[in-house]
């Protein structure tokens, strides 16, 4: 009676046929050839390979005798064969890359799957692997702006130099308002989430008014100090500037981290800070947001409590923000700055190269 022959691995075959047998894109072929030759050293017999991957009897023992006689070079000779000749797919890969980084479509801003398939006269698939590949999402586009603030390495300096090493016998506190925050009431109930369905809610609804909301997130501590108004201007910064010194110790200095914006230079804001000599303002540089950690606060606040929130007046709207701060503090956590000054600055300087070479080509 013939036997099938045995089958012994050396760790390092062992290795690459688990490889192979695992891969998406290693070719089905190969697949299963080291599947067969996997299965045979674990000692089973060909007519059991052959049901349990769904072949014949003669393809599992043509692999596993080939495999006893010339190792993994006897299975893997000749598995790559059909399909377009390789010099021909690195061209057509090299092609994809540059066209995606290089080129747009004649009528669009930029390309999809099948048109720059059927502009090289190949197939979505192909262009969409290539992408995967190579991190390249043409339809994504991410917004920046390079501050041009004759002073931003000063302001930025000093800005960081409060978050990394925040003086004593002070606070320092990130200032700013979120404006314009609208009371969003749905046309027609939501549906609630349950298994196999997300929630809904309508895309239209109806506006029930705004408010503003003035924030001063301790960047040590993490707690908010805030408050809602109807507006925005000098008067409402100096009400909520008096609040910051009615809501901290007394005998601590304040090193408010503010923006550009006119209402925080307003003539009499700064006659009321001639007269507060604990305030300190420290203004970050021009189109640098990303700078005041109160901002990342506002982003939390507003993905967990206001976008997907549903208002029927201003009042709704100001309870739901006031009990969020709430909440905030009775738990509060910080926002731990990492960057370095000097980083920052080369970064930015690696940025405003890149730019004004591509300006003047």
């Amino acid at each position: 009676m013939r036997r099938a022959c045995v089958i012994t691995l050396t760790e390092e075959d062992k290795a690459t046929l688990e490889r192979w047998s695992r891969s998406r894109s290693t070719e089905a072929r190969l697949v299963e050839r080291a599947r067969i030759v996997l299965l045979a050293a674990d000692g089973k017999e060909n007519k059991d390979i052959a049901v349990e991957l769904g072949i014949t009897r003669a393809t599992v023992s043509r692999w596993r005798n080939r495999f006893a006689e010339r190792g993994i070079s006897g299975i893997e000779k000749d598995a790559h064969r059909g399909g377009r000749p390789p010099k021909t797919r690195d061209q057509l890969i090299r092609k994809i890359i540059e066209m995606t980084t290089q080129q747009k479509p004649a009528n669009a801003t930029h390309w999809s799957t099948r048109t720059l398939a059927k502009a090289l006269g190949t197939n979505r698939s192909m262009v969409s692997r290539v992408w995967r590949a190579n991190g390249l999402k043409p339809h994504l586009v991410r917004t920046f702006k390079v501050s041009n603030d004759p002073k931003f390495v000063e302001k930025l300096v000093d800005v960081v130099g409060l978050y990394l090493d925040p003086p004593e016998h002070a606070l320092v506190l990130c200032v700013d308002e979120k404006s314009q925050i609208q009371a969003l009431d749905r046309t027609q109930k939501s549906l609630p989430i349950y298994p196999g369905r997300c929630e809904t809610m309508t895309h239209d609804y109806k506006r029930n008014g705004t408010t503003t909301l003035f924030a001063a997130l301790d960047v040590v501590e993490g707690r908010l100090i805030g408050q809602c108004m109807a507006r925005h201007r000098h008067q409402e910064f100096i009400k909520f500037l008096k609040q910051i010194d009615s809501e901290t110790p007394p005998e601590l200095d304040l090193h408010l981290i503010v923006d550009n914006y006119a209402t925080h230079k307003h003539p009499n804001v700064e006659k009321w800070l001639k007269r507060h000599r604990r305030f300190h303002l420290h203004f970050i540089p021009t189109s640098s947001s990303w700078l005041n950690l109160v901002e990342r606060w506002f982003r939390e606040i507003t993905d967990k409590r206001i976008r997907r929130g549903v208002f029927k007046s201003v009042e709704q709207l100001i309870a739901a923000i006031q009990t969020y701060i709430q909440n905030h503090n009775s738990d509060p956590k910080p926002f731990v700055w990492t960057a370095k000054a000097q980083e920052i600055v080369e970064k930015v300087a690696r940025a405003t190269a890149v730019l004004n070479k591509i300006a003047s080509e």
